[in-house]
């Protein structure tokens, strides 16, 4: 059984339409995940600043202090 021309054709368009759907959610998510690590690096710098005024304010015992 033969298969027509046509059919190809009107396969390859859905393929092709999938293809740009799908290139399109690509692209949403790609945003997403930028965004997501921006902010992943804008809380590390918070806790790190946080951490390094815990230090300041909690300084360690020097000699005397040790004792």
């Amino acid at each position: 059984m033969p298969i027509h021309a046509d059919t190809l054709k009107s396969e390859r368009d859905r393929l092709k339409d999938a293809l740009r759907e799908l290139e399109t959610e690509q692209r949403k998510l790609d945003t997403e995940l930028k965004k997501l690590r921006q902010k992943e690096i804008r809380t590390k710098r918070e806790i790190e600043a946080l951490s390094t005024l815990i230090t300041m304010q909690d300084p360690e015992p020097t000699g005397e202090d040790a004792t």
